[in-house]
């Protein structure tokens, strides 16, 4: 079966935690119509093929990223006019997506990243509290009920033929930590390299911007 296929089944048929604690909400854009077209369009034009590649992790979807448009790292700005897929979302953007396309721009193109690499995260479902993003590490019974829907979502990936000599983690703080300690119990990956978050970056350290697009350049193209 071509990757495609198998990103689409996953993504448009998540299982979620069964129960979140009290006062967190799911951010699952896959569930409206709109989002499944535009999962469709966006796999079956970088993955229809049996290419093994190497996975990406983030943390989880935020409401201005791929919560908007299911793609991780990809706003509505970036899906239109970098992977050229059109869509009737309101066209917006995001700190996140606009460095990480600045990578892919910078390693050869959509075309080429695609083919070698997935961005996934360590949860495909994001979560909000109160009308503001909420990291699954940043409460520990959300932590807690969200780890059995993250090992199987990570299972799953890796069973799509990934690659496993190593894996690339975006959040080189708690999100690496988080997933150095599943990776030491499953075994997935046999190296886990962290990258600074896009987020601080841009916020923080925007001046740098070039320096980190390089760290990022050179992780992926490690052999």
């Amino acid at each position: 079966m071509a990757l495609s296929k198998q990103l689409i089944q996953f993504y448009l048929n998540l299982q979620p935690p069964a129960k979140l604690p009290r006062g967190f909400e799911l951010l699952f854009p896959q569930q409206t119509s709109e989002v499944q077209k535009i999962t469709k369009l966006f796999f079956n034009k970088f993955y229809a093929d049996n290419n093994p590649r190497r996975l990406m992790l983030g943390i989880n979807p935020g409401r201005l990223g791929a919560g908007i448009t299911g793609i991780n790292f990809t706003a509505p700005k970036q899906l239109k006019e970098n992977c050229g897929i059109g869509h009737p979302i309101k066209i917006s953007t995001e700190l996140s997506a606009e460095f990480i396309y600045d990578v892919i721009e910078k390693y050869g193109g959509t075309d080429i990243f695609y083919n070698d690499w997935v961005i996934g995260a360590t949860s495909p479902l994001g979560f909000v509290k109160a009308g503001k993003n909420i990291n699954y590490y940043d409460d520990k019974k959300l932590m807690a009920a969200v780890t059995p829907f993250i090992v199987n979502s990570i299972q799953q990936q890796v069973s799509f033929g990934i690659k496993t000599d190593r894996c690339l983690c975006i959040g080189e703080d708690r999100n690496y930590k988080f997933l150095c300690h599943l990776n030491e119990k499953y075994h997935w990956f046999d190296a886990v390299i962290p990258l600074p978050h896009p987020r601080f970056i841009m916020q923080y350290r925007r001046k740098n911007k070039q320096e980190y697009i390089d760290q990022y350049l050179l992780a992926l193209m490690s052999t």
